[in-house]
C-alpha cells in the first residue's frame, strides 16, 4: 500500500475538518470514517459503534470526571485565597519573594487537581491582585503563573496521564508515581529561575513584606492544613494500595465537597455549578477519545502505524534522534491543539514507534506531558494564554512573551528526563 497516499488522505481530511470549526472529537471520527469507506471492506457503522463504546465503557476511565468534578469544587472554594495566606510568609524571605508563591500554589493545586487551566485560574484569581499590589514586575508575575500552571498536567491526579494511559493500555497508579518527582523537579526550576532573575533585574524593586516571627508563621500555616490533608488522602490511598485511581478520586470529590462545605462556600448554586463544569469537560474529553479509539482501528486496518514504525526502523533513527523528532514534533503540533487531544491524535501511530525503540512507556508518559505543557504556553492555540489575557486584559502577543522563558525551561527539562530517566521511573519501580 502507497502509505504516503494513505497519511495524504488522513491528513487532508483532519486539517479540512478541523479548518472548518467542527469539534476535534467529530474531526477524528470523520478522518477515520473516510479511511474505513476507502481502505476497508467491513461495515463502518457498525465498526465505529462497537469501537467507540468500548473504549468508553471503561473503569479507569471512571476517573477522569471524578478528578474533574474535584477541581471544579475547589476552584469555587476560597482555596486560593487560604492558600496565598498559608504560603505567604515563608515565601517572603527567598530570592525572588512572592513570586514563588505562584509556583508553589500551583504546585500544591495541581496536586489535588489534574487541570492546567483549573490551576491556574485559582492560583491566578488570588496572587495576581496581590503581587501586583506589591509592585513585583508584571511580567514576571504572568510568565511564572503560565509555567508553573502546566504542573497540573503533570503531578497527580494529572487527567493528560489518565488519557495516555488509557490509551497505551498502562497502568494509571505507576503513571501517577512517574509524575511526582519530575513534577517537584520542573516546580524548583522555575523557583531557580525566579530567584535568578530577581538578583540580576534592575526592575525588581517590591514592597517588602513586614517580618513574621516564626511562631506566626506557623499559625498562618493553618490554612494549608485542608488541602494538605486532601492532598495525603488522594495520593496517600493509592500509595499504601488500599484504592484504584477511580476509587482515590472518589474520596476526593467527598473531600473536597466536605473542604467546601467548611469553608461555607458550598452551596446549591456552587455544586450544580461544579457538577455542570465537570459534565461539559468531560463530555468533550469523552468524544475526542471515542474519536481517536475509532481513528485508531481504521488507521489498524489501513495498517499505517505498522508501517510508519517500520520505516522509521529502517531509518536507523537511535533512540535520542527519534526523541528529537517527537519532541520538534510535538511542539508543532501544540501550536494547533490542545495536550489531550494531541495525545490521542498522535498515539496510534507513535506507540509502534516507541515499543519497537524499546522505551520505557511510563517514561515516555511523563516525556509526552513535558512536551505538551508546552502546548498550554505556545500561540496560537495556547489554553494558558487565553485564560491569563481574560484574567489579565494584556495582549496575546505580551503574555506569550512573558511565557518564553517558562518554555524554555520545559525544553530543559525534556533533556533532563532523556539524561536521567530514573526520575521517572524510580518511584514507579519501587511502589510498594
Amino acid at each position: 500500500m502507497d502509505y504516503v497516499l494513505s497519511i495524504s488522505i488522513f491528513l487532508f481530511v483532519l486539517f479540512f475538518l478541523l479548518g472548518s470549526g467542527v469539534w476535534v472529537g467529530l474531526a477524528l471520527m470523520g478522518v477515520a470514517w473516510v479511511g474505513m469507506e476507502l481502505f476497508t471492506t467491513r461495515p463502518v457503522g457498525d465498526a465505529m459503534i462497537t469501537k467507540i463504546w468500548s473504549s468508553s465503557a471503561s473503569w479507569t476511565l471512571t476517573a477522569l470526571p471524578l478528578f474533574i468534578w474535584m477541581g471544579e469544587v475547589l476552584y469555587r472554594t476560597r482555596l486560593s485565597e487560604d492558600m496565598f495566606k498559608g504560603l505567604s510568609p515563608w515565601m517572603a524571605r527567598l530570592p525572588g519573594g512572592l513570586v514563588h508563591t505562584n509556583i508553589v500554589g500551583c504546585t500544591v493545586f495541581a496536586a489535588v487537581s489534574g487541570s492546567s487551566a483549573a490551576t491556574l485560574t485559582t492560583v491566578g484569581k488570588m496572587s495576581i491582585p496581590e503581587l501586583n499590589k506589591r509592585k513585583y514586575p508584571q511580567r514576571m508575575v504572568i510568565g511564572t503563573l503560565a509555567g508553573a500552571a502546566t504542573l497540573g498536567l503533570m503531578i497527580p491526579p494529572s487527567l493528560t496521564l489518565i488519557v495516555y494511559g488509557v490509551t497505551v493500555n498502562e497502568s494509571i497508579t505507576k503513571l501517577f508515581f512517574a509524575g511526582i518527582l519530575p513534577g517537584l523537579v520542573l516546580a524548583g526550576m522555575f523557583m531557580a529561575y525566579v530567584a535568578i532573575q530577581s538578583l540580576v533585574s534592575r526592575d525588581w524593586n517590591p514592597t517588602p513584606e513586614p517580618r513574621m516571627s516564626f511562631v506566626e508563621k506557623l499559625h498562618n500555616s493553618r490554612f494549608l492544613i485542608p488541602v494538605l490533608l486532601l492532598i495525603a488522602v488522594v495520593i496517600g490511598s493509592m500509595y499504601f494500595g488500599w484504592a484504584t485511581p477511580t476509587e482515590a478520586a472518589a474520596f476526593g470529590v467527598i473531600g473536597a465537597l466536605l473542604l467546601a462545605a467548611g469553608q461555607g462556600s458550598l452551596n446549591w448554586h456552587t455544586f450544580t455549578q461544579s457538577l455542570m463544569g465537570a459534565t461539559r469537560t468531560s463530555a468533550m474529553i469523552a468524544l475526542i477519545l471515542g474519536g481517536a479509539a475509532f481513528l485508531s482501528l481504521s488507521m489498524g486496518f489501513t495498517g499505517l502505524p505498522r508501517g510508519l514504525a517500520d520505516l522509521i526502523a529502517q531509518m536507523g533513527l537511535t533512540r535520542f534522534e527519534l526523541l528529537m523528532v517527537l519532541l520538534i514534533f510535538y511542539i508543532v503540533l501544540g501550536c494547533f491543539l490542545d495536550g489531550i487531544s494531541s495525545v490521542v491524535l498522535t498515539m496510534a501511530v507513535v506507540e509502534p514507534m516507541i515499543r519497537q525503540a524499546g522505551i520505557d512507556l511510563i517514561w515516555f508518559g511523563i516525556f509526552i506531558v513535558v512536551v505538551v505543557e508546552m502546548a498550554q504556553i505556545t500561540p496560537p492555540i495556547g489554553f494558558n494564554l487565553f485564560v491569563l489575557q481574560g484574567m489579565t486584559n494584556h495582549e496575546m502577543g505580551y503574555i506569550a512573551r512573558a511565557a518564553i522563558p517558562m518554555f524554555l525551561i520545559m525544553v530543559v527539562m525534556v533533556f533532563v528526563l532523556i539524561g536521567f530517566p530514573e526520575l521517572a521511573t524510580w518511584l514507579p519501580d519501587n511502589l510498594r
